[in-house]
């Protein structure tokens, strides 16, 4: 299988690190000190297995890659349509694009560059970081893969799973990944919202009952607009999602979190910004996510601006 792995950062290269590791024909798009980094020493992983450094092939230029049978789809979420545009020399009329991205929209998006047909959708449970340019810091990966359309799994979807657990991906095939998406949503949406807002990691969130309570109340908001949108979300998501949240280690963050702290471009619109826009058309009122926002935006304007 030869894969692409659009959008090379933490997630992008680890998860390209596993598809090499199931003998994939992997090339990382990436950018900046990061990718200089990997053409001039590889890429370092730091998992709880060790720390491993291996060679790796690494561009700038989509269009040098050629086609491709898998776009592991990798950038942030206000890069999306950007960088849809630049798919076309990878597609082939067989490539899967996969979106690994943040949200709950970047799907269509890419489906409007590509064609709807070569779109999967994923939910990603990881936890990574860039430590310095070239050097990643990672936990295990899950991967809930679907077609856009609910149904019974799709014979290249139960290929790709296959393919990802080879590479020790804990990877499994939804037949609703709409439901999928939304599920990880509900956890995603809080949990950044309020390690951002409060700057701090897990730990922390763990120790404060108003905090942990504002986590939970953000979910239960996000829960309430899906299933508004016909998403059958399970009654018991919250208490699950919430018990998982405050189960992770001590110093654990999230990515919202991290770009606010070093001054990167943040996903603010992607996550707290579409959940408002939804309750706002459902009619469902999400104060916990307003007061979120409304701590974040300052910092979202001010780091994008410093970004141009």
């Amino acid at each position: 299988m030869r894969v692409a792995v659009f959008g090379a950062g933490a997630v992008g290269s680890y998860l390209g690190s596993r598809f090499a590791a199931a003998r994939a024909d992997v090339h990382l798009i990436a950018r900046g000190a990061h990718l200089e980094a990997l053409r001039e020493r590889g890429l370092t992983l730091v998992t709880p297995e060790g720390i491993t450094t291996t060679s790796v092939w690494a561009t700038d230029n989509p269009a040098s890659i050629g086609p491709v049978d898998l776009v592991l789809f990798c950038v942030k979420s206000y890069d999306t349509e950007s960088a849809a545009a630049q798919l076309e020399p990878m597609v082939r009329p067989e490539t899967m694009v996969l979106s690994i991205q943040n949200g709950i929209d970047n799907e269509a998006k890419i489906a409007a560059a590509v064609g709807e047909g070569h779109v999967l959708g994923a939910a990603t449970y990881i936890l990574a970081a860039i430590e310095s340019p070239g050097v990643v810091r990672s936990g295990p990966a899950r991967l809930v893969i679907g077609e856009l359309r609910a149904g019974t799994p799709s014979e290249r979807v139960r290929r790709l799973v296959e393919v990802a657990r080879a590479g020790g991906i804990d990877a499994s095939a939804a037949s609703d990944i709409r439901l999928a998406k939304w599920e990880k949503y509900v956890l995603l949406v809080a949990f950044s919202a309020v390690t951002a807002a409060t700057q701090l990691p897990v730990g922390e969130i763990r120790l404060s009952h108003a905090a942990s309570a504002m986590l939970r109340a953000i979910m239960v908001e996000a829960w309430s607009i899906g299933r508004a949108l016909g998403v059958p979300l399970r009654d018991d998501l919250v208490d699950r999602q919430h018990k998982l949240v405050l189960a992770q280690a001590d110093d654990e963050g999230t990515s919202l979190r991290h770009d606010l702290m070093t001054g990167h471009r943040m996903e603010l619109e992607a996550l707290q910004g579409t959940l408002i826009r939804l309750g706002r058309e459902t009619g469902i009122p999400t104060p916990w996510t307003d007061a979120a926002y409304a701590v974040l935006e300052p910092w979202a304007r001010r780091n994008e601006r410093a970004a141009r």
